[in-house]
C-alpha cells in the first residue's frame, strides 16, 4: 500500500521559507558583517528591530556552465575596423553598471544594483549574538541555559515522521488486527470446509446444494484477502520527548558610572553596551538573574527601567559599587551552585586613593567569588583606575578589560568580552 506524508508545518506567509534559509546560510559572514556595521549607526532604542542588509553584486553572484566551440578555429568577425590580430583590447573605463559595479553609468543605460533584502528581528538578534557564551559557566542544575535539551526514548505513538517508524513494532500491529479482523471468518470458513467435507463424503447431498457450499467457501476466502496485510492505523512511531539538560544558575552583576564626568555622549557609550549584555542574557539565557548597580559617590541597587533611564548624577566614589556588589553577593548569592559574573563601565575618572582600594576588593573579595568580570572605559585616556585595572588584570585570567570610544566599537568589543571559549573543568 502506498503511504503519502504531507508536511503541514505553518510557514507563515514566507511561501519561499527553505530558499530564504538556503541564502541566510550560504552568505552569512557577509550577512554578520553588515550586522556589525548597523549596530552602531543606531540608537538604543532601535539596537534590537530589524534591518536593511545590503550585499554587492560580486558577492551573491552565481557560477555557470557555457558550451565551449572546443577546437582551433580562426573566425572574421564582419565591421572589426579597428583592431588587427595581435592588438590587446584594454578595459573600458567606467559604465560598469549600477551598485558597486562602478562609478558611472553604463553607456546603453543597464545596470545591475547591489542586492538589498531585510532580515527580521529574530535572525538579526541570532547573528549579532552568534558565538557568544557567558565564560567560564559551570553547569549543575536544570535552570539557567533554555535553548540547551537532550532527547530521550519513551515508548511509541501512532503518529510521526518516516525516519522513525518502527517496522517490527508496526507488523506486530498489523499480524495483531488481522488476526482480530479475521476471526470470525475463520471459524465460518472452518465449519463451511467441514461440512462440504462430509457432504462430499456422504455423497447424499444434491450438486445444487454442493455447489452453494463451495460458493460460500470461495466467498469466506475472498473476504479473508480483503483484510489489508498493512494498514495506516498499523504503524507505530519511535516516541523521544525533550527534557532540559543540566544547566546552571548565573546573576550578573551590572556597575554603571553616572557621576558628573560622564557625559551624555559616556553615558549613551555604557548604556549601548549594557543594553547589548541585557538582551544576550535574556535571549540566552533566560532564567539568569541580573542585577543593576548605579553609582557617583554612593552606589544603590535599582531597577532596569531606573539604570537605563534614571538622571541622578553626582561626585565619583567607584569603590561604593564595588562594596555594595560584595554585600549583595555574600547576602543572596553564596554557594557552589551560583555563577556570579560582573560587567562595569566607567570613564576611569576616580580619586587616586579610590582607586587603589577598588584594587584591593577586586583582588581579595571579589575576583575570589566570581567567574568572570569585564570592565569597560568608555574614555580613551588613560585614568588612574584605568592603571589600577591592568594590574588586577596583570594578576587574573577571569578579569578583562577594554575600551569603548566611538559606537562601532561596541560590538567588537562586545563579542571580543563575551567570545566562547573552552569552558573550565
Amino acid at each position: 500500500m502506498l503511504h503519502q506524508v504531507i508536511d503541514r508545518r505553518l510557514s507563515g506567509k514566507n511561501k519561499s521559507i527553505g530558499n530564504r534559509e538556503r541564502f541566510l546560510r550560504r552568505y552569512r559572514e557577509q550577512i554578520k558583517e553588515a550586522v556589525r556595521k548597523a549596530v552602531g549607526d543606531r540608537g538604543i532604542r532601535d539596537i534590537e528591530e530589524g534591518a536593511d542588509i545590503t550585499l554587492p553584486k560580486r558577492d551573491v553572484s552565481e557560477p555557470t556552465f557555457g558550451h565551449a566551440p572546443g577546437g582551433s578555429r580562426e573566425l572574421v568577425h564582419p565591421g572589426n575596423q579597428e583592431y588587427i590580430r595581435g592588438d590587446r583590447i584594454q578595459r573600458p573605463q567606467g559604465g560598469g553598471g549600477g551598485g558597486s559595479g562602478g562609478p558611472g553609468a553604463s553607456q546603453d543605460g543597464q545596470g545591475e544594483d547591489d542586492f538589498v533584502f531585510r532580515i527580521s528581528r529574530e535572525e538579526f538578534m541570532n547573528y549579532f549574538f552568534d558565538d557568544l557564551a557567558l565564560p567560564r559557566m559551570i553547569r549543575t542544575q536544570l535552570l539557567a541555559d533554555v535553548p540547551e535539551w537532550k532527547y530521550r526514548r519513551a515508548g511509541y505513538v501512532s503518529q510521526g515522521n518516516p525516519t522513525s517508524l518502527h517496522i517490527v513494532r508496526s507488523m506486530r500491529t498489523g499480524l495483531a488486527r488481522r488476526i482480530a479482523m479475521g476471526g470470525d471468518s475463520r471459524i465460518e470458513l472452518r465449519r463451511a470446509v467441514e461440512q462440504l467435507e462430509e457432504k462430499e463424503k456422504d455423497g447424499s447431498a444434491s450438486p445444487s446444494d454442493l455447489e452453494l457450499l463451495r460458493k460460500e467457501v470461495a466467498e469466506l476466502r475472498q473476504r479473508m484477502k480483503r483484510v489489508p496485510f498493512l494498514d495506516p492505523f498499523d504503524l507505530r512511531y519511535r516516541n523521544r520527548v525533550k527534557e532540559p539538560m543540566p544547566t546552571s544558575k548565573a546573576v550578573m552583576f551590572c556597575l554603571m558610572d553616572v557621576s558628573g564626568s560622564m557625559d551624555e555622549s559616556r553615558k549613551d557609550l555604557a548604556k549601548r553596551f549594557f543594553i547589548l549584555l541585557y538582551l544576550f542574557l535574556s535571549r540566552h539565557y533566560e532564567k539568569t538573574e541580573v542585577v543593576f548597580i548605579r553609582h557617583h559617590t554612593q552606589a544603590a541597587e535599582v531597577t532596569e527601567d531606573e539604570f537605563f533611564h534614571a538622571t541622578e548624577s553626582g561626585g565619583t566614589v567607584v569603590s561604593s559599587a564595588l562594596t555594595l556588589m560584595n554585600e549583595i553577593i555574600r547576602a543572596r548569592y553564596m554557594g557552589s551552585e551560583w555563577n556570579i559574573y560582573g560587567a562595569q563601565a566607567s570613564d576611569g575618572d576616580n580619586w587616586q586613593q579610590d582607586s587603589s582600594k577598588c584594587r584591593e576588593l577586586l583582588d581579595h573579595k571579589i575576583l575570589p567569588l566570581v567567574r568572570y568580570y569585564a570592565y569597560v572605559q568608555v574614555a580613551d585616556e588613560d585614568q588612574n583606575l584605568w592603571e589600577e585595572y591592568t594590574r588586577v588584570r596583570d594578576a587574573n585570567q577571569h578579569f578583562a578589560m577594554q575600551k569603548i570610544v566611538t559606537p562601532s566599537q561596541i560590538f567588537p568589543v562586545f563579542r571580543d568580552l563575551f567570545k566562547k571559549t573552552p569552558q573550565a573543568a
